[in-house]
């Protein structure tokens, strides 16, 4: 799919087709084709930057209720890789991506953090080409259904506080975290994180942070747990 044809499908107009095309410009093309000018890597520390502003933004206006502590868990939800990537996945971004073909054959369309990166960098164009009005117009109505998603379905409530608990209540033992693997650039580095109950629970998780990485290590242990709780003698995490 060509830059032009997934600008079209996903209702976007740009006057700079160069923004456009560069959002989309993974490294890898462009270390196989000398004559592109840049990869989207500044476009995405920008665009970076641009969701966080109005993520935070549109809680604040939407849902008065919330204190402080819940506004930043929800807007973490909202901005961290995997949720960001399956925006990315809803305007088949990952087809209009120009690939080296390396990253091609790795499935670098389908990878998570690459399509966070990319959509990213396509936040950051519009909102060079357009300003903030336009950036918020396309992502607001997608944002707000996804943070009333989560709150239905209550899974902000803190994995790591649920784990903890159950761990001391059920083992008598504390889980522990570690960091296991970190890539990507320093703008946006992807960490890693292993949570071990005793050295025989394990769960896993990635995130821009460690905190975030360990959230979602917690709640794939969880989700373990649960899934063995009928066929052993302990009981589920609620």
């Amino acid at each position: 799919m060509s830059p032009q044809e997934f600008a079209r499908q996903a209702g976007l107009l740009f006057s700079d087709q160069s923004l456009l095309r560069r959002a989309l410009t993974h490294r890898s093309y462009v270390n196989e084709h000398p004559d592109s000018l840049e990869d989207n890597e500044r476009l995405e520390f920008l665009g970076d930057a641009v969701l966080d502003f109005l993520t935070g933004a549109m809680l604040y206006n939407h849902f008065p209720e919330m204190n402080e502590g819940q506004l930043t868990r929800l807007r973490s939800e909202l901005v961290r890789t995997e949720q960001l990537a399956a925006f990315a996945r809803e305007l088949h971004l990952g087809e209009a991506l120009l690939l080296g073909k390396g990253e091609e054959t790795t499935g670098g369309r389908q990878r998570p953090a690459l399509l966070c990166a990319g959509y990213e960098a396509l936040i950051g164009a519009l909102f060079l080409d357009a300003g903030m009005e336009a950036v918020s117009a396309f992502t607001e109505e997608r944002l707000k259904d996804t943070a009333e998603c989560f709150l239905r379905s209550d899974s902000l409530l803190d994995a790591r506080s649920k784990l903890q608990m159950w761990a001391q209540a059920e083992m008598g033992e504390t889980p522990h975290y570690r960091t296991i693997d970190t890539s990507g650039p320093d703008h946006a580095r992807e960490f890693v994180v292993e949570v071990s109950i005793a050295h025989e629970l394990f769960g896993e998780g990635k995130g821009r942070s460690k905190q975030e990485a360990a959230k979602h290590a917690a709640a794939d242990l969880i989700a373990r747990i649960n899934s063995d709780a009928s066929g052993n003698e302990r009981n589920r995490i609620d």
